[in-house]
C-alpha cells in the first residue's frame, strides 16, 4: 500500500482554489460556518474571540453549519450568552453547564462537550484573565509555539495533571484555531504561519485524494493519511504569493473543505464518477478510480491523473 504526491499538480492547483474561492466561489459558496459573528458582537473583539475559540473546541463529529449556527443562538439569547464568559463559566454549577449547552443544541455529547467547554474556559480565566489574546502573547504570538503549548500546558485537579486545553489542543482543532483567529477575529499579529499544518479533517483529506494530489493504492484508516495530506500541501503552496504575502497551507484550508463538502462528496466512491464534473471549479485535476470512505476506513486506488 503506497502512497505518492503529486506536488507540481498541487502546485498548479493552490492559487486557482484561493482565487476561486474569494471570487466566483467553490460550488457557488465563498464563505465558511463560522464566518459570521453572533448578532451585535464586533469582529475581533474579546466577546468574538470567545465565540470562536470555545466553540471550535468542540467541532468534532459534527455538522459545521448546524454547529455554528447552534453556538449563534446560544450567545444570542440573554439566558445562555454567559457560557462564553470565562469568568461565568467559573461561578456556575456544572449540572447548569450541560443543559445550557444542550438548550439551543451546541452540545450533542453532554458529559464531553462540557468538559471540553469548561476546561478551556477556566483555563483562560484562571491563567490567562479570560482573554485568550495573553496566551498568544505569552506564546510570543508565534504560531508553532502556540501549538507546541497548546498541546503542553496542564493544571493540576483531584491531584493529577490534565491539559489546560482539550480538543483545542488537537492536530486538527489547533491550526483551525489559529486559522480562525487570522481570517475571522483579524488577529494579524500571529507569526510563522508557513509552519502550521492545513487542519485536516475527512473533507479535506476526501479532496485532497480525489484531485490526485495524494495517489496510490491505500487500505486503512482515515486519520492515518493526515500527516500526507499535510505534507502534500506544505509543499503544494511553496513558490505562490497571496496578498502579497507567501501563500501557506492554511489558506487552501476553506477550498478544499468546500470542494469536498459540496462537491466531492456527490463522487460515486467505487466507480469515480461526480456529477458535477462539468461545473466543478477544479473538475479538470479530478483523477479517475476509487476513493471510498467509509467512517474512519479509507480504500484507495488511484494514479496520477491529469
Amino acid at each position: 500500500m503506497a502512497l505518492s504526491f503529486d506536488i507540481p499538480k498541487g502546485q498548479r492547483i493552490a492559487p486557482l482554489l484561493y482565487e476561486a474561492f474569494r471570487t466566483t466561489g467553490i460550488h457557488g459558496r465563498v464563505d465558511m460556518p463560522e464566518d459570521r459573528p453572533p448578532q451585535g458582537v464586533e469582529a475581533g473583539s474579546l466577546e468574538h474571540i470567545l465565540f470562536l475559540t470555545l466553540t471550535v473546541a468542540i467541532d468534532y463529529q459534527r455538522d459545521a453549519h448546524a454547529l455554528w449556527e447552534s453556538a449563534r443562538r446560544t450567545y444570542e439569547d440573554p439566558e445562555t450568552r454567559y457560557l462564553f464568559n470565562p469568568a461565568a463559566l467559573h461561578e456556575v454549577a456544572y449540572s447548569k453547564i450541560v443543559d445550557d449547552l444542550q438548550r439551543h443544541g451546541l452540545s450533542k455529547k453532554s458529559q464531553k462537550d462540557t468538559f471540553i467547554w469548561r476546561t478551556v474556559g477556566l483555563s483562560f480565566y484562571k491563567k490567562w484573565n479570560g482573554d485568550p489574546r495573553n496566551f498568544l502573547a505569552d506564546c510570543g504570538y508565534d504560531g508553532p509555539t502556540i501549538l507546541r503549548r497548546l498541546k503542553e500546558d496542564q493544571h493540576l485537579g483531584d491531584g493529577r495533571p490534565y491539559t489546560d486545553f482539550p480538543f483545542l489542543r488537537g492536530d486538527k482543532i489547533g491550526p483551525l484555531w489559529l486559522r480562525m483567529l487570522r481570517d475571522n477575529a483579524r488577529i494579524d499579529t500571529i507569526q510563522n504561519l508557513e509552519s502550521v499544518p492545513i487542519p485536516v479533517d475527512i473533507h479535506v483529506a476526501r479532496a485532497s485524494l480525489c484531485l490526485g494530489v495524494v495517489y496510490g493504492k491505500y487500505e486503512g484508516r482515515l486519520e492515518d493519511l493526515f500527516a500526507d495530506v499535510r505534507r502534500a500541501w506544505a509543499e503544494s503552496v511553496k513558490g505562490h504569493s497571496v496578498d502579497g504575502r507567501p501563500m501557506i497551507a492554511l489558506d487552501v484550508d476553506e477550498p478544499l473543505w468546500h470542494l469536498s463538502k459540496f462537491g466531492c462528496g456527490r463522487r460515486n466512491p467505487e466507480t469515480g464518477f461526480c456529477p458535477l464534473l462539468g461545473t466543478c471549479e477544479l473538475g479538470a485535476f479530478c483523477v479517475d478510480g476509487k476513493v471510498s470512505i467509509n467512517g474512519q476506513k479509507v480504500t484507495l486506488d488511484t494514479l496520477a491523473g491529469r
